[in-house]
């Protein structure tokens, strides 16, 4: 047991519930930016199957053992052709933000049911430990991480949405200048991930920006019960 939690970047009885949050949180992110695209014009993704909750048409098996193990990893991104949107530029910031904004929106939802279990009584009054700490590590899990991946989504470096959000909010002449540097950024976007003190001036302010958001909406939901 602690060779597999050295192993794993989470312990070994997070795991399975860690497992089932980018399960629902990838899956539903990828089903945002496919069926936003598709309702805008673009059937790209429709015409490859990816306008589904259906999670094995968006995951991407490295991607999700490299997460598990490293830390980081992806999904299967959705193919996109702004060519087809009536105006590709403002579509394409609804297409590439309705990916971070359904992880928001889990992340709300979850919070809403958790804090309401809480607040009600309705978890203190399970008698069985194992189910009380299950459904606790659950929620808790579930609920911070989309928060995180809202946040984390938005950064302005490819391949994130931000950085798409980003070249279709400026000026065309500044986006194919950042395009020339595109592959450059994607190296920085590595970097960050791999080196810790990168990490703690970009990621860690991020994660702690989530919790942040996870317990004050919780407090405040907890609080409407008293």
């Amino acid at each position: 047991m602690d060779f597999l939690n050295s192993f794993f970047r989470y312990p070994i009885d997070q795991l399975p519930f860690f497992l089932l949050t980018i399960l629902i949180a990838f899956t539903v992110h990828e089903f945002a930016h496919a069926y936003f695209a598709n309702k805008f014009g673009d059937p790209t993704a429709k015409l490859l199957g990816r306008v589904t909750l259906n999670p094995a048409v968006h995951f991407d098996l490295f991607g999700v053992l490299l997460l598990v193990i490293a830390g980081f990893g992806w999904a299967r991104p959705v193919p996109v052709n702004r060519a087809n949107f009536d105006k590709p530029r403002l579509m394409g910031v609804i297409v590439s933000f309705a990916g971070p904004l359904s992880n928001l929106l889990l992340a709300i939802v979850g919070t809403i049911i958790y804090a309401s279990l809480v607040g009600s009584g309705v978890l203190g009054g399970i008698e069985n430990e194992r189910l009380f700490t299950a459904i606790s590590m659950f929620f808790s899990i579930f609920n911070l991480t989309n928060f995180f991946l809202f946040l984390f989504n938005l950064i302005p470096l490819p391949p994130l949405d931000g950085y798409r959000i980003l070249e279709d909010v400026l000026p065309p002449s500044v986006s194919r200048k950042l395009q020339g540097v595109e592959q450059w950024s994607i190296f920085i976007f590595l970097l960050i991930l791999i080196i810790p003190p990168l990490q703690n001036a970009t990621i860690q302010p991020l994660y702690e920006l989530a919790q942040n958001m996870y317990v004050n909406l919780a407090k405040g939901i907890i609080g409407l019960y008293r």
